[in-house]
């Protein structure tokens, strides 16, 4: 019958417990409940450990090695368990961590859609909300497809939801060009005056005074339309605006 020593028994037990950390994996740390149910475990795995060799201790005559070997066998029967368990749990955590990655992954790109973003618009650059976004391109949608109207209540309601918008200099000259489209000359030029003196460095700001003038024309006000052009003239002297300004002026 083969015999076995205390050191051998307690190399074996001591190889399996060994073997466990390896399919433990990486991460345990991030679930306490997890990681603590491993080590409870572990612990058993040191008390069977320790009650073996305190086994062995107790058995020196050689009449007791079989009982020894069947004590043995239940041991590793139980290490083999306890393992069992610790690789169900370190799995089970395995894929707790990665449905918890790809949630945030996911929760991430959604909140990356409400960020602002950085647009160029007229050559400066700004930061623009996705719904800020939207609504000006809706409005100025409506504009280009002739329902001015519309497109003067959409552009409207952008410039008091958003006058801060880096887009507010725009809407605000388009709002005027909307009204300006239906006819309504007074709103105008009401319009087109917040860009001259809101958006005094805008490049709608020389546009907008050539929009007055026009206004100004077909409510046959011959004074305001010479000096809006004047102002557009003195102002903004190097713009397209002014070229058509002075065109016009000799007319007066």
């Amino acid at each position: 019958m083969m015999k076995f020593s205390k050191s051998g028994i307690a190399a074996a037990v001591m190889a399996a417990f060994a073997y466990l950390p390896l399919h433990a994996g990486a991460g345990l740390l991030d679930d306490d409940e997890a990681r603590k149910a491993i080590l409870d475990l572990r612990t058993k795995v040191d008390a069977v450990s320790r009650d073996l060799n305190a086994r062995i201790d107790t058995k020196s005559d050689k009449t007791s090695t079989l009982d020894l070997l069947n004590q043995n066998e239940q041991t590793m029967q139980e290490i083999a368990k306890l393992r069992g368990q610790i690789e169900v749990l370190t799995n089970e955590l395995a894929n707790e961590q990665k449905r918890q990655k790809d949630f945030y992954a996911d929760l991430d790109g959604r909140l990356r859609k409400f960020e602002p973003h950085k647009v160029s618009i007229d050559g400066q650059e700004a930061a623009v909300e996705p719904a800020e976004q939207s609504s000006y391109d809706a409005a100025l949608a409506l504009f280009k497809t002739a329902d001015y109207k519309a497109a003067a209540g959409a552009l409207d309601a952008f410039v008091k939801r958003y006058p801060r918008s880096g887009y507010a200099a725009n809407a605000q000259y388009w709002l005027g060009n909307a009204y300006y489209a239906i006819r309504d000359c007074k709103s105008a030029i009401a319009a087109q005056q917040v860009v001259v003196k809101t958006y005094a460095e805008s490049p709608k700001a020389p546009d907008a005074l050539l929009n007055i003038a026009s206004c100004y024309t077909e409510l046959k006000d011959k004074v305001n339309t010479r000096k809006t052009l004047d102002t557009l003239l003195a102002k903004y002297p190097d713009s397209s605006a002014a070229q058509t300004a002075k065109e016009r002026l000799p007319k007066r």
